[in-house]
C-alpha cells in the first residue's frame, strides 16, 4: 500500500485547552469561510441575474446549461480533488482550486456569448468542486474531532446564509452593477481567502507514491456526469423512458462498474473501498445522501409554494426561507457545541431522522388556505432536521478514517449530499409535475393545460393576470404537487431515522482530556 508523509503538528492544531487556539486559526478560519461563502454563494447569485444575462447574451435556448456545467463539473471534481489533496498536501491542493475559480469567474464575467459563459462556467466549476471539500479537509487535519464540531457549525452558519443571502446579493448586483459583476465580485474575495491561506496556514507538504489513477477518476467522471444529467433533462429535456435517458442511465451504471472494478486494483484509489467497511463511514454516506435529497427539494419546491400560492414576490419568498435556514443554523452551532463539550454525537442523526420526517409530513399538509407563519413554523421544524445532520455527518465520517484519507472521507460525503440533492429535485419534481398536471387538467380543463405549459413563468404579478377559474386551479394544482413532493421527501427521510440507530458513538479523537490528535482511525466503528 502507498504510504503518504505522517502528519506533523501544524499551527491551529496545538493540542492546547479549548480557547487556547493561535490567533493564526482564527485568521485561516475566516480564510475558509469566505471560501464557502465564493462556492454557495455563485450559484444563488448567477440563478437570479439570469434573465438579464439572456438578455444580453441570448441564447435562451442553452439557459439551463449555465447552471447544469457548473454543477457538473463540481460534482465530477469533488473526488479527484478530495484525493490530491491526500496525496499531494491539502494547501497546495485548496490554493489550486481558489485560483481555478478565480480563473473561471474572471472569464465568465468577460463572456461575449452564451456558449463562452457556459465553458467559462464549467472552469468555475472545476474549482467549486476543490474550495468545499478544501475547506473540511483542512479542518479535519487542523481540529480534533472533540473540537471540530463548534467550528462546522460555524461553516453551516455561512452556508445558510448564503442561500438566503445569495438572490438577494443577486437581484442589488445585477440592478447596480450590473450581472458580469455577479463574477467579478469573487475575485477580491477570493484573493483575501488566498492570500491569508498562503501567509498563515501551515501543513506538511506530502508526496505519496504511486501515480493518481486517471483511469478511475475517468471512469467516476463519467459515471457522475451521466447521474446527474440523468436527474436534470429527466423528465424535463427529455421523456424519462426516452432513448437518450435510457442511454444515459446504461453509460453510468457501466461507468461506476468499472470504476468499482479499477479501485479494487489500483494503488491510489480515488475513493478506497475499504472505506465502506466502516460501518459509521458508511452509514454517514446514506444519510448524507438523504440530506441533500430533502434540502435541496426543499429550497426548491417551498419557494414555488410561496409565490404561487400564498402570492409572494421571487425575492420575498428567498426571506421566507428564513425560518427553514434559521432553524438549520441554530440547531447546527447548538450540536457542534454540545458535540465539542460532551464527545457524544448519535443523538444528533436520531433527532434530525425524526425532525425531517415531521417537517416534511407538516410541510405535505400545507394547502391554499395555509398561513406564512403556520408555513414559517413547519419550515423550522424542518430546517431544525437538516441542522442536526449537516455537519455532524461530516464530523462521523471523518473520525471514521485515518488522517492519509481526510479528504477522501471530506469529498465522499460532499459527493454523495450532492448526488442526493440532484435525486431530490428529479424525483420529487416528477410528483410534483404530474400531480399540477392532474389538478390543472381536472379543474380547469383545456385552459388549464394551456396554463401548465407556462407554469414556469408563472410568478404572483402572473397569475394576478389569469382568469379566476384558471388561477384558483393553478394554485391548488401547485398545493397538490407540493404535498406529493413532500410526502416523498418524508419517506426517504426515514431511511436517516433507521439509520441512525445503527451508528456506533465511537469516542471522537482528542475527546479524552490531554490526548493527542492522532493519525489512526477510530477503532471499533467497523462491523
Amino acid at each position: 500500500m502507498a504510504q503518504t508523509q505522517q502528519q506533523a503538528p501544524v499551527a491551529g492544531r496545538a493540542p492546547a485547552p479549548d480557547g487556547e487556539k493561535p490567533r493564526n486559526m482564527y485568521v485561516v478560519l475566516l480564510a475558509l469561510m469566505i471560501a464557502i461563502m465564493l462556492s454557495m454563494l455563485d450559484n444563488m447569485i448567477v440563478g437570479t441575474a439570469m434573465p438579464t444575462i439572456v438578455g444580453e447574451l441570448g441564447g435562451m435556448e442553452h439557459l439551463s446549461w449555465v447552471v447544469t456545467s457548473y454543477t457538473l463539473a463540481t460534482a465530477a471534481s469533488t473526488p479527484i480533488w478530495g484525493k490530491l489533496g491526500d496525496m499531494y498536501g491539502r494547501k497546495g491542493m485548496f490554493l489550486t482550486s481558489i485560483v481555478v475559480f478565480l480563473i473561471g469567474s474572471a472569464l465568465s464575467g468577460m463572456a461575449q456569448d452564451m456558449g463562452q459563459l457556459i465553458g467559462f462556467r464549467a472552469v468555475q466549476g472545476l474549482g467549486a468542486g476543490g474550495l468545499m471539500v478544501g475547506v473540511m479537509a483542512i479542518i479535519g487535519e487542523l481540529v480534533p474531532p472533540r473540537e471540530r464540531g463548534k467550528y462546522q457549525g460555524l461553516l453551516a452558519a455561512v452556508m445558510a446564509v448564503a442561500m438566503v443571502g445569495g438572490p438577494l446579493a443577486g437581484g442589488a448586483i445585477t440592478d447596480h452593477l450590473g450581472w458580469r459583476w455577479s463574477f467579478y465580485l469573487n475575485l477580491p474575495l477570493g484573493a483575501v481567502a488566498f492570500f491569508a491561506v498562503s501567509a498563515v496556514l501551515h501543513l506538511p507538504k506530502k508526496r505519496a507514491e504511486g501515480r493518481i489513477d486517471f483511469l478511475g477518476a475517468a471512469l467516476l467522471t463519467v459515471g457522475i456526469t451521466a447521474i446527474v444529467l440523468v436527474t436534470t433533462w429527466g423528465g424535463t429535456e427529455y421523456a424519462w423512458s426516452s432513448p437518450m435517458i435510457m442511454e444515459l442511465i446504461a453509460l453510468g451504471v457501466t461507468a461506476l462498474v468499472g470504476f468499482v472494478f479499477v479501485q479494487k486494483r489500483t494503488v491510489q484509489p480515488i475513493i478506497p473501498l475499504h472505506l465502506f467497511r466502516n460501518r459509521n463511514f458508511a452509514l454517514m454516506s446514506v444519510i448524507s445522501f438523504v440530506t441533500g435529497f430533502v434540502m435541496f427539494g426543499a429550497v426548491l419546491f417551498l419557494p414555488l409554494f410561496q409565490q404561487s400560492v400564498q402570492g409572494a414576490s421571487a425575492t420575498n419568498s428567498g426571506l421566507l426561507l428564513l425560518p427553514l435556514l434559521s432553524g438549520m443554523l441554530v440547531v447546527s452551532l447548538i450540536a457542534g457545541r454540545v458535540t465539542t463539550k460532551t464527545g457524544r454525537y448519535r443523538v444528533f442523526p436520531m433527532a434530525g431522522g425524526a425532525l425531517l420526517i415531521a417537517g416534511s409530513l407538516l410541510l405535505a399538509q400545507m394547502d391554499t388556505g395555509t398561513s406564512r407563519l403556520t408555513a414559517s413554523l413547519y419550515m423550522a421544524v424542518l430546517g431544525a432536521g437538516l441542522g442536526a445532520l449537516t455537519q455532524i455527518t461530516m464530523l462521523v465520517a471523518q473520525n471514521s478514517v485515518e488522517m492519509k484519507d481526510m479528504g477522501v472521507a471530506s469529498s465522499t460525503a460532499t459527493l454523495t449530499r450532492t448526488l442526493g440533492s440532484s435525486f431530490g429535485v428529479a424525483l420529487m419534481g416528477v410528483l410534483f409535475n404530474d400531480r399540477v398536471e392532474q389538478v390543472m387538467t381536472d379543474r380547469a380543463g383545456a385552459v388549464g393545460g394551456k396554463v401548465t405549459e407556462q407554469s414556469a413563468q408563472l410568478d404572483a404579478a402572473s397569475l394576478a393576470k389569469l382568469p379566476d377559474v384558471a388561477r384558483e386551479a393553478y394554485q391548488h394544482a401547485v398545493s397538490s404537487g407540493t404535498h406529493a413532493a413532500f410526502l416523498l421527501g418524508a419517506a426517504v427521510s426515514v431511511v436517516v431515522l433507521v439509520a441512525s440507530f445503527f451508528v456506533k458513538e465511537v469516542p471522537l479523537r482528542g475527546s479524552a482530556p490531554g490526548q493527542q490528535p492522532s493519525g489512526e482511525a477510530a477503532g471499533g466503528a467497523a462491523g
